[in-house]
């Protein structure tokens, strides 16, 4: 029998996030903003950040593991609320 794995919000797990560890700029970004994942008839980018106001960061086409893409979009994310607040 596997077994069972602590999930944030479940009874008996832990409090930490564990999407929030690895990428707390993109989880602090959703709350006003959003992320699109994944390729369209309209975009070339695997992974793209809009807000309000539309595009703000658009990846590369793709990359070697989900969590480059991640880490990539993290990454864009603390530039842009650095510059912009």
């Amino acid at each position: 029998m596997a077994k069972r794995r602590n999930l944030p919000g479940l009874p008996g797990s832990s409090p930490v996030d564990p999407f929030s560890t690895l990428y707390p700029n993109v989880a602090g970004w959703v709350r006003d903003g959003w992320i699109e994942i994944g390729r369209d008839d309209c975009n070339r980018s695997f992974v793209r950040a809009l807000d309000i106001g539309g595009l703000v960061w658009e990846g590369a086409a793709s990359y070697p593991t989900m969590h480059a893409a991640l880490l990539a979009l993290d990454e864009a994310i603390a530039a842009w609320v650095k510059k912009h607040g």
